[in-house]
């Protein structure tokens, strides 16, 4: 009787250990087994708070896994299901269940981006994050001044406190959290700039530099021509000398603009308009990019007092050290200017 005892019990210890060995080698297998995504990526969200069971089973139900309960128990197995964070996943051909869960660890989530041009206002800030249907939207509602309290920045304006640049985000990302970014990124490069800053600048401090290269931004497109640029501002605040920058007359006029600068424009005067009032505006008048902020603290100074369009279309400008000159360049620019409207006819 024991000897058959006995001889039971091996028998079951072996079938357990061959189930053992087959569970094993099916669990592994199922592990390194790809999932039935076909040639394209899937997307799946993993909302804040859901469990590895509840993902589990959405893709079970869609037909992208196989065993969902046993992904769950492997993940609390191995701890997965604790460590799992929350995000939008792309789920590429080859992915098996054990890359799967690793995603999920790792927080590999798919990155959206958001673009801030440089030379944009920070209306056109506002739109561009507005328009992101991948963000968190929790300051639409809210006033310039009000978004700028949320910043810790109560009571300032927020024109040129963003920097241009192009920003990745995971999905649910909040509006507020991509500004607080942008508004850091800029806070440190104009601290750079500033540091790197020629010496005797007709400049009280690092925002006015911000000020000085917002107008650089918005007065020329081509980036040779920037210090330049702000060479003729720097002499013209040297001098005593008004800037006579549209820009500013534009910006001040906001959204009355309507793309038609007028003599009337010019003569009414304004915070923001540099004919009539001396010295930088009160703000920025846009967002300006690294260019434009080097350009500022480092200006290309020639005695240049003047410049205007040469009218050719590509943007650049010719310069002038004296009222006879510009008057000159004018005169070119106008012919140009003539000539480019009777070909478009």
């Amino acid at each position: 009787m024991m000897k058959l005892l006995r001889r039971l019990l091996a028998i079951a210890v072996v079938v357990g250990a061959l189930v053992l060995v087959a569970g094993y080698l099916f669990v592994r297998n199922w592990l390194d087994t790809p999932l039935a995504i076909g040639n394209e990526p899937v997307t799946v969200d993993v909302a804040p708070g859901q469990s590895l069971t509840a993902v589990a089973g959405d893709l079970a139900a869609d037909g992208v896994l196989t065993h969902p309960r046993l992904l769950a128990l492997y993940g609390r197995f191995t701890g997965a299901d604790a460590r799992m964070r929350a995000g939008e996943y792309a789920i590429q051909p080859g992915v098996t269940p054990e890359t799967l869960l690793q995603l999920f660890v790792n927080g590999a989530v798919v990155q959206h981006s958001v673009t801030i041009v440089e030379g944009w206002t920070f209306r056109d800030l506002r739109k561009a994050i507005a328009d992101e249907v991948t963000l968190h939207h929790t300051t639409a509602d809210l006033s310039d001044a009000e978004i700028m309290t949320r910043l810790g920045e109560q009571g300032r304006h927020p024109e040129g406190l963003f920097f241009p640049d192009t920003y990745l985000f995971g999905k649910g990302t909040r509006d507020i959290d991509l500004l607080r970014q942008a508004r850091d990124r800029m806070r440190k490069e104009l601290s750079d700039a500033w540091a790197r800053r020629k010496q005797d600048l007709p400049l009280q401090d690092e925002y006015q530099a911000l000020v000085l290269a917002s107008i650089v931004e918005r007065e020329t497109g081509v980036a040779d021509e920037r210090a330049r640029i702000a060479g003729v501002f720097v002499e013209r605040l040297r001098r005593g000398m008004r800037l006579q920058t549209d820009p500013t007359v534009i910006y001040g006029l906001g959204e009355k603009f309507d793309g038609n600068l007028r003599r009337a424009d010019l003569e009414r005067d304004g915070p923001y308009n540099t004919y009539t009032r001396e010295g930088l505006p009160p703000t920025p008048i846009a967002l300006p990019g690294k260019g434009a902020l080097d350009a500022a603290v480092q200006p290309d100074e020639r005695g240049e007092l003047f410049f205007v369009a040469t009218g050719t279309g590509d943007g650049a400008h010719v310069f002038s050290k004296t009222l006879a000159e510009h008057e000159a360049a004018v005169k070119q620019y106008l012919v140009r200017y003539r000539q480019q409207l009777q070909k478009g006819r």
